[in-house]
C-alpha cells in the first residue's frame, strides 16, 4: 500500500506579505500588488512593473550574522520554513536529525548577493569579494541553509526547472516521505529582482512593457502580452499520513495524490507539446478520472502560443469548459520557481474554504474553450485540484491534490 504523503504546514513569503492570512485574505478577492519596482531604478529598462515583496527586514526574522551571509531569496525561505514549522506545531530541533530533509526549487539561485559582489570585484578587487561568494548565490543555497539553521540530516536536494520546478521539488520530497522520511520541508522561493537577474528575465523573451499594472499579466487574453515577473513563493511540510496522526497534528490541508513531469519535444519535430501527457499521467497517478477535478491552477503563461498550448491541453482532457479554470497569480506575477509551490497552497486553502480566487484583471478571449474564472471569486465544492507549470525550455509539470477528511 502507497503511504499517502500530506500537507501539514504552509509558509509563504508573496508580494501580498509574508503570512498566510493576508496571502490568502488579498488573493481570494483578486487585490492587484504589481507595482513599478522600486528596489532599483527601472528606468533605462524596457519593462518597469514586478510583483515585490513589501516591507521585508531579514533583521526582523534573522540572526545578523546569517543576514550577512546570505541572498534575499535565502532569507526569504529562511523565514517562509520558520513560519511553515511553526504551522504544522513541529520544533524542528525536537525531532530526530536524520528523519527530517529538505528539498527545494531554485530559478536564479543567489542572484543579488552575486551581484552585488561582483560590483566589488570590477570596483575595488578582488580581496574585496566575500567569501560567502562561494555559497551564497549557489543554488542549493536555500536547501542548505533551511538544513544547517533547523539542524536537519535528512535527505536534500535542490531541482531547477523554472516555473516547473517548484512543482518537481514537491514531488522528490514525496518519493522521500513514501521511502521512509517522516517529514520534509519542500516547495521554492525566488528573488530575483535586481538589475542583473532583470536583465535575465528581459532575455528570455517573455516579459511584459506595459506601464499598466492591471493590464499588462494577461493570460488567455486577447491581449496577451507576456507576464510580469515576481518574487517570493511557498515552503511546505509535507509528512506521511501515520506521522501526522501519531503526533496529532493540528493542520491537515490536503493530500499530494498524483504528480508528473513531462519535457517538450524539440522545436520544429511537429510532435505535441508535453503538457498534456503530464496531465494524463498525473490523474493516473492519482487514480483519478479527469471528471473529478474539481479546479485547474493554470500555469498561465501569458503568451499565445503557449496559452493556446495550455488552453488546448485542458479542452483535451476535460472537454470545452468541462473544468473551473483560474491562474490568481495574475496579482503577483510570476514567481519563477516560487510560482508553482505558491499555487499548491492557494489550491490547499481553496479546498478548504470552497471558494476558487479569481484571475484578475483578464478578459477570456472566446478563442480559448476553458471555464476561467475572473473578476469574482466563485464558491464551489472543491475536493480535487490540478496545478499545473511549465518552465523556459519545455519543462511541464503536474500536480494533483486532494481534501483530506
Amino acid at each position: 500500500m502507497k503511504i499517502r504523503t500530506l500537507v501539514t504546514g504552509i509558509g509563504v513569503a508573496t508580494p501580498h506579505g509574508m503570512g498566510v492570512a493576508d496571502y490568502w485574505a488579498a488573493t481570494r478577492v483578486g487585490k492587484n500588488a504589481i507595482g513599478r519596482i522600486t528596489r532599483f531604478d527601472p528606468s533605462p529598462y524596457p519593462a518597469q512593473l514586478a510583483g515585490e515583496i513589501p516591507d521585508f527586514t531579514p533583521q526582523d526574522h534573522l540572526p545578523g550574522r546569517l543576514v550577512r551571509q546570505t541572498d534575499r531569496s535565502t532569507q526569504l525561505a529562511l523565514t517562509a520554513a520558520s513560519h511553515a514549522f511553526q504551522d504544522a506545531g513541529v520544533d524542528p530541533g525536537a525531532l530526530p536529525e536524520y528523519d527530517v530533509g529538505v528539498v527545494t526549487a531554485a530559478g536564479f539561485g543567489g542572484v543579488e548577493f552575486g551581484q552585488q559582489e561582483l560590483r566589488k570585484l570590477w570596483s575595488q578587487g578582488n580581496r574585496y569579494v566575500s567569501a560567502y561568494q562561494s555559497f551564497a548565490s549557489f543554488h542549493a543555497a536555500n536547501s542548505g541553509q533551511i538544513s544547517v539553521h533547523n539542524e536537519l540530516r535528512g535527505h536534500a536536494g535542490v531541482l531547477v526547472g523554472d516555473q516547473a520546478g517548484g512543482l518537481d521539488a514537491l514531488a522528490q520530497a514525496r518519493r522521500h516521505i513514501r521511502r521512509g522520511s517522516k517529514l520534509m520541508v519542500s516547495g521554492g522561493i525566488d528573488a530575483s529582482l535586481c538589475p542583473w537577474g532583470w536583465v535575465t528575465h528581459l532575455a528570455g523573451g517573455h516579459v511584459c512593457g506595459s506601464d499598466r499594472p492591471e493590464r499588462a499579466y494577461l493570460p488567455f487574453d486577447r491581449a496577451a502580452d507576456g507576464h510580469v515577473p515576481g518574487e517570493g513563493g511557498a515552503l511546505l511540510i509535507l509528512e506521511a499520513e501515520r506521522n501526522s496522526i501519531e503526533r496529532g497534528a493540528g493542520n491537515v490541508y490536503c493530500e499530494i495524490a498524483g504528480h508528473a513531469s513531462t519535457f517538450d519535444p524539440r522545436p520544429g519535430s511537429g510532435r505535441a507539446p508535453g503538457l498534456r501527457r503530464a496531465i494524463d499521467l498525473a490523474l493516473t497517478d492519482a487514480a483519478l478520472p479527469a471528471s473529478e477535478i474539481d479546479v485547474v491552477f493554470a500555469d498561465a503563461a501569458g503568451t499565445l502560443r503557449l496559452d493556446r498550448e495550455e488552453a488546448d491541453a485542458l479542452t483535451a482532457v476535460f472537454g470545452v469548459f468541462g473544468v473551473p479554470v483560474t491562474a490568481p497569480k495574475t496579482t503577483i506575477g510570476r514567481l519563477c520557481a516560487g510560482a508553482a509551490p505558491l499555487d499548491v497552497v492557494c489550491a490547499a486553502l481553496t479546498i478548504r474554504e470552497g471558494l476558487i480566487p479569481p484571475t484578475a484583471h483578464v478578459e477570456p478571449s472566446p478563442e480559448y474553450d476553458i471555464d476561467l474564472v475572473t473578476t469574482h471569486p466563485r464558491t464551489a465544492s472543491v475536493r480535487t485540484a490540478l496545478v499545473l507549470a511549465r518552465g523556459h525550455g519545455g519543462f511541464n509539470s503536474a500536480m494533483v491534490l486532494r481534501a483530506v477528511d
